[in-house]
């Protein structure tokens, strides 16, 4: 059977899965470019000066981008290389400003939209209620389009699928029909666009036009999309770039000095372009460029919607974001950042207005800080090459890219000078809050392997492009190539465990919580088998605010403790009663200090009778505060089934020095039950399904991500067999909690092993916790080790 390829074939094919938002921008940078100069008096002067800039920047950094191609083979683009060249500060630099980038894209793009839907009916330029219609059109279509997206990538493409090559077709007919209309006139380029008082309006107008360089980062996240070597795929990522931007400059240089000629900026009821489409183009034409106008600035703030959903579920495997956040719906997309940012553009319309013009400087900001850095880097590694290898002809070719960075970081400061107090300032606080809550979220869950982290890399990378037809998860996204970078051909090594099995953890006293209630009490038969295995003795503690006020409670609590606490004594083991007055789990931390007690042992519910680890209940708030294990038992309201009994206990361990700190309660627990043990690991990459690469390439990361897992079991259990101790392992499954919850009743296991770091508040509710899940799905008792402090 021949091999079917979803890959990307040709530069065209390139064009139209990446050119959405650079093709996008002629159709609306003239508006706001035209009314700064018109009003400036100097009009004639300043425009050729402000066009020709733009033009010379297009050159620049398309030239730049071939570099970057050519060196950027699996999806991860100019942000990939700034991180390898600068470290991971670039990263969480790059994820900040592109989610802002993102968000800007969607409320330009929307603007633009909903000004070409104006131009055709005025009368959204009305008010209804003190709102402009128009800015209720934007708000009910950001919506739709957040709706649309947020229903997998299939449904988007097929909507927005011959958007780009709409565009496309729209800006060559304005050139031909120039050209037979009104011949050849290119911008006319004075030397007193760049003199005083001239000056600041050519610069000025260079600002505002520079959003034609949006999207131009696609091109090399693409690279990876296509077939072929290396070589050819960065030419042919090349090309679809020179496509877009080649169609991009003809329309300034041809259909600018018409726009120019034909238009009137002050009229704000439409727009220059449409204007100028109605003299150019013979009807219905003109009207035909409007729907397209209409759908490709859809489409383009679809893309960003859908490039948010690929750069959130990059940074979540990377572990710079909540896993909640990145966490996929049943259409297998993140649908939480997209609504996050239809809010946010639909709080900007409400706000600022639905005025493109309002947004372009801070979005042509970003742009160009994300191409300033990546020409930096490229430099960078320009420079490093040069000294391990020196040659004449790579000196040039610093000087050229050379050129470029500094063009690209005077565009930045260009703009941040013009349009400081009119919105860029939002970057010096935007980044670092973006950027510092990375490197918390990094910090708390701590670093990914480096399976997820370059899966993460690939989807952080992705700028979505909806394709000619084509659903994006059919090759039109970025995908990597057949062969794993370097740095992850590697053979795992075990990580030492023989630390944590050296250590011994003794169960010499356990403590149940109980709280008159029949939920509550039956942990007392799992606790007093414990205390009966391992010799240990037994603290009943009932604890409770109202024992303040009313001391009949308390009366009736200490007798209730009581007759428990004689009949378990009869049976040989040593207890005690303990009734105090505060909250349950405070009462149980100070108690656990006292009496040094080594187990807690408590119900998944209580008096209520609801299962109380999501509703901020007695067990959550105990893993969260104590640093000893809590043996949670689950609650059937028809008592327990059976006597309890631990013949088999599965151990979650996940290679990190944070679980291992089981394996010692897992080695004594097997020795005092004489049961068997069962490892178990679930390898973080998915099997399939979630992510823009090859299957083959997926295969295999996962067959290597299970084999380092393997090795890592294999000798855990060797160090434990040699004990005498029986232990069994098992890599299987994609999600850990479902997996191991599933692996739990197939073997009919009587305990679950797992650590929980100690979470609580915020933290809890974003962050999210396998243990939480474990807890919630299964039938089992669930041993729980906080883990509350960093290792040292």
């Amino acid at each position: 059977m021949a091999r079917i390829s979803h890959k990307l074939k040709n530069s065209f094919e390139g064009a139209l899965a990446g050119g959405g938002d650079p093709a996008t921008s002629p159709l609306y940078v003239f508006g706001p470019f035209l009314s700064l100069i018109v009003v400036s008096g100097a009009a004639k002067v300043v425009f050729g000066g402000a066009v020709w800039l733009a033009v010379l920047t297009i050159a620049v950094v398309s030239a730049m981008y071939r570099l970057v191609m050519k060196w950027v083979t699996d999806g991860s683009g100019g942000s990939g290389l700034s991180e390898e060249e600068f470290g991971g500060w670039a990263v969480k630099v790059n994820a900040a400003i592109t989610f802002i980038e993102y968000t800007l894209t969607f409320l330009v793009s929307m603007a633009a939209m909903v000004t070409f839907i104006a131009d055709r009916f005025p009368t959204l330029n009305g008010q209804v209620l003190g709102l402009p219609y128009r800015t209720l059109v934007a708000i009910a279509l950001s919506v739709f389009t957040g709706w649309l997206v947020n229903r997998g990538p299939k449904m988007a493409a097929r909507t927005f699928g011959p958007a780009t090559g709409g565009v496309l077709v729209l800006l060559w007919l304005m050139i031909l029909s120039t050209l037979i209309k009104t011949g050849l006139h290119l911008p006319v380029l004075s030397v007193e666009a760049f003199l005083p008082p001239n000056l600041h309006f050519t610069v000025g107008g260079f600002v505002r036009i520079l959003a034609v360089m949006t999207g131009v980062e696609v091109f090399a996240n693409l690279v990876a999309a296509f077939d072929g070597t290396p070589q050819q795929k960065s030419s042919k990522a090349f090309q679809s770039l020179l496509i877009i931007m080649i169609t991009t400059a003809a329309t300034m240089l041809i259909v600018g000095p018409a726009i120019f000629t034909l238009s009137d900026p002050t009229n704000t009821s439409v727009s220059v372009f449409t204007q100028t489409m109605d003299q150019l183009l013979p009807p219905p034409l003109p009207y035909l460029g409007s729907l397209v106008g209409i759908i490709v600035l859809m489409s383009a703030s679809a893309a960003s919607a859908q490039g948010l959903q690929n750069l959130a579920l990059g940074l979540k495997e990377r572990h710079y974001i909540p896993p909640t956040f990145g966490a996929l719906n049943p259409y297998e997309v993140a649908n939480k950042p997209v609504w996050l940012q239809v809010g946010i553009v639909s709080f900007c319309f409400l706000l600022f207005g639905t005025h493109e013009e309002t947004y372009l400087a801070l979005y042509a900001a970003g742009v160009f800080i994300l191409l300033s850095m990546t020409g930096w880097a490229v430099t960078h590694r320009l420079m490093r090459e040069y000294f391990e290898k020196r040659s004449v002809g790579k000196i040039g070719t610093i000087i050229g890219t050379t050129i470029g960075a500094l063009l690209t970081t005077a565009a930045t400061l260009i703009i941040f000078e013009e349009r400081f107090f009119e919105g860029a300032w939002a970057y010096f606080i935007m980044v670092p809050i973006l950027y510092l809550a990375f490197t918390y979220f990094r910090k708390k869950i701590g670093a990914p392997s480096p399976e997820m982290d370059y899966l993460g890399q690939i989807n952080s990378a992705l700028l979505a492009g909806f394709g000619f037809g084509q659903a994006p998860d059919q090759g039109q996204t970025i995908a990597n190539g057949e062969q794993l970078p370097k740095k992850l051909q590697w053979e795992p090594e075990p990580i030492p465990h023989q630390l944590a099995l050296a250590q011994q953890r003794d169960i010499h006293h356990v403590m149940v919580l109980l709280d008159g209630s029949e939920y509550a009490a039956q942990a007392l038969p799992v606790a007093q088998f414990v205390c009966e295995t391992t010799g240990a003795q037994l603290t009943l503690l009932t604890a409770s605010r109202a024992f303040q006020s009313e001391g009949e409670n308390k009366e009736a609590a200490e007798d209730y403790l009581c007759s428990i606490a004689e009949k378990i004594h009869a049976t040989g083991i040593q207890v005690n009663c303990e009734v105090r007055s505060g909250s349950p789990a405070e009462v149980a931390r100070q108690l656990v200090v006292e009496k040094e007690i080594d187990l807690v042992v408590v119900t998944t519910h209580g008096r209520s009778g609801e299962k109380n680890w999501l509703q901020a209940g007695l067990s959550s708030k105990l893993v969260r505060l104590l640093d000893i294990p809590v043996l949670l038992v689950q609650v059937f309201d028809s008592g327990p089934s059976e006597a309890p009994h631990f013949a088999r206990i599965l151990v979650a361990l996940d290679g990190s020095a944070f679980a291992e700190q089981l394996l010692p309660y897992a080695r004594f627990l097997a020795k005092q039950f004489d049961c068997e043990l069962m490892l178990i690991s679930v390898p973080a990459v998915p099997e399939s399904g979630k992510y823009r690469a090859p299957a083959s390439v997926m295969q295999t990361i996962r067959k290597q991500a299970e084999e380092g897992m393997r090795k890592y079991l294999t000798a855990v259990a060797k160090s434990m067999e040699e004990e005498g101790l029986a232990v069994r392992t098992i890599v299987t499954g994609s999600y850990p909690a479902r997996t191991i919850v599933d692996v739990g009743k197939r073997e009919g296991v009587d305990l679950i092993m797992v650590t929980s770091q100690g979470r609580g508040g915020l933290d809890l509710i974003f962050m999210g916790s396998v243990a939480q899940q474990v807890v919630q799905l299964s039938d089992s008792p669930v041993f729980i080790l906080p883990i509350n402090n960093e290792l040292s």
